[in-house]
This record gives structure tokens, C-alpha cells and sequence, in this order.
């Protein structure tokens, strides 16, 4: 199946709502809601869309503070972080990366106290180099022209 600019045009709209109707998605791309539906279900079937997830608002669940970090982990410790990272409710994302650092994650935590807790396990696992998130510039920002 091609990804053509009218399938690019529906994920956009399931990227910004999920939940919108295949009748409401439609009308904003000049197609029947069958003929969204249809796309849709050759999207998931081939894997185009992967999964459909919860935005969830940190800050509203009471984790204020929000931090980019980076791992450089020591000799011998990098498997046992792989393992132990699934287990971190603080960690939102992590990533094995190259360069100087091995890993980068984005953690939530509830204070500056969670923080330096959090940085203290982590550090049994390598150097860290720490940045605190003061805003979000780009959000889940869809490819809408069908070009990477």
C-alpha cells in the first residue's frame, strides 16, 4: 500500500486526536467515513499505525519536573541498565544512542528531591549529564508531506 498524501492527511488527524471519527477525519479529507475506515484498517493490518496511546499530562499526575539525561555507562554495566531501565516509572523514553553517551532518556519526576534520588540510582551505572526540559517546542509533530 502507498502512503499517499490523502492517507499522510488521515494520520495527522489520528495523531492529533486518536479518537476522531472516521465521519469527522472525512469530512476534513473529502472522503466517506467506509472509504477513512478502510485506509485506516490497511494502515494498522500493514503496521503503518502502530498502536494508539494516551497523552498523558504529567505535570496534571504530579510530576512537575520534566529532564533530559544521558547515561555514559561504565565498563560492564551497560546490559545490566538495559535490563533495570524497563523498571524506572520516571523514565518516559529511552533511547542507546551513539557518541560519548550510551543513553538518553526522558524522565518525569515529582521535585528536585525525586530528582537527585533518581540521579543517585543512576549514577551505580555510569556518568550522567543532566538537563532540565523548560518547555516543549514540538509535540508529536506528524509528518503531513509524506517525506522523512
Amino acid at each position: 500500500m502507498k502512503i499517499d498524501e490523502l492517507n499522510w492527511e488521515i494520520l495527522t488527524y489520528l495523531q492529533q486526536n486518536a479518537r476522531e471519527t472516521f465521519a469527522n477525519i472525512g469530512r476534513k479529507v473529502g472522503l466517506t467515513p467506509p472509504a477513512v475506515a478502510e485506509r485506516v484498517k490497511k494502515m494498522e493490518d500493514l503496521g503503518v499505525i502502530a498502536s494508539y496511546n494516551t497523552n498523558v499530562s504529567y505535570s496534571q499526575a504530579g510530576y512537575q519536573l520534566k529532564a533530559i539525561i544521558m547515561l555514559r555507562a561504565f565498563m560492564g554495566k551497560l546490559k545490566p541498565f538495559l535490563s533495570k531501565v524497563k523498571s524506572y516509572k520516571e523514565v518516559i523514553n529511552c533511547y542507546r544512542i551513539t557518541g560519548n553517551e550510551n543513553i538518553i532518556m526522558e524522565v518525569v519526576l515529582k521535585d528536585q528531591s525525586h530528582l537527585e534520588k533518581f540521579i543517585d540510582e543512576l549514577i551505580t551505572y555510569g556518568e550522567c549529564r543532566t538537563h532540565i526540559v523548560l518547555s516543549n517546542v514540538v509535540a508529536n509533530a506528524p509528518i503531513s508531506d509524506g517525506k522523512v
